[in-house]
């Protein structure tokens, strides 16, 4: 009988735990893009130190396309499988911590894959691309959360991408319209919310976008004509190569991006 019991009680309180494993208000951020989205030359062995122990209150679903994935399940704010025998980290880990220290639950919703072209890889919605691809893992994703008897609210989008569509004139010229289709189905279609707040980011020293700046021209003209949508530099951030931020780089570009959300919110 007291066997019994004993068991009871160790279902009652694991019953407890995984229910309260995330709050029951949970606020959607959604991050998708290329390489430094990714965290391509982030090297999670210098993952920054969690003392206060935020990542296990953090909601994480990621897909990195042909490195790792969640699994299509929510687990909590990590580093990903990657090239770097630690694994990799993006700009979600700061960013995520500095949410949760507002006192909301932030869950983190990560699409990526290095070097792809929005208009050639991720394609218009509708043409089968990586976009069509991740549409269809947001919808799971927040279906799997509102299951567990979540409510989940979306906060904003933070796209990090631009530098494989200044590999030619042409591409980078249609950039500007292929971006503003791609944001207005994001926000209308799939999200339903026409003003969630986005944030835009691109290498903008990048050789080829140097090259070819309409990627960073469209990205600013997006933040200028609507007041929803902001862009953030990645001047001055530490960089591995001649794009790949390093960790410490990444670390800072996820601060910047959350002061970006911060004053959308104002």
């Amino acid at each position: 009988m007291a066997y019994s019991m004993k068991r009871i009680l160790i279902l009652f309180y694991f019953f407890i735990y995984t229910s309260t494993l995330y709050a029951d208000n949970i606020d959607l951020f959604i991050l998708a893009g290329q390489s430094n989205m990714q965290g391509w030359r982030s090297d999670a062995k210098q993952y920054p130190a969690d003392k206060q122990q935020l990542d296990s209150r953090i909601p994480f679903y990621y897909e990195t396309i042909g490195y790792g994935s969640s699994q299509q399940q929510w687990g909590t704010l990590k580093s990903q499988l990657g090239h770097f025998r630690s694994g990799h980290f993006g700009p979600e880990i700061t960013f995520g911590r500095a949410v949760l220290k507002t006192g909301h639950i932030p869950a983190i919703f990560k699409y990526s894959l290095g070097g792809s072209s929005l208009k050639l890889d991720w394609k218009a919605p509708g043409k089968h691309g990586i976009y069509d691809n991740m549409v269809s893992s947001i919808k799971a994703a927040i279906h799997t959360l509102k299951a567990q008897g979540h409510n989940v609210t979306p906060r904003a989008i933070i796209w990090i991408q631009g530098e494989s569509d200044a590999d030619s004139e042409q591409l980078s010229t249609e950039y500007y319209w292929h971006l503003k289709k791609m944001l207005h189905h994001l926000r209308s279609s799939v999200i339903r919310l026409p003003n969630i707040p986005v944030i835009l980011s691109v290498d903008e020293q990048h050789p080829r976008v140097q090259q070819n700046p309409q990627v960073v021209d469209a990205q600013i003209q997006l933040a200028m004509e609507d007041p929803n949508i902001s862009f953030v530099s990645m001047h001055g951030l530490e960089k591995y190569d001649v794009t790949h931020l390093t960790a410490k780089g990444t670390i800072e570009q996820g601060k910047r991006l959350f002061k970006a959300y911060q004053q959308l919110q104002n």
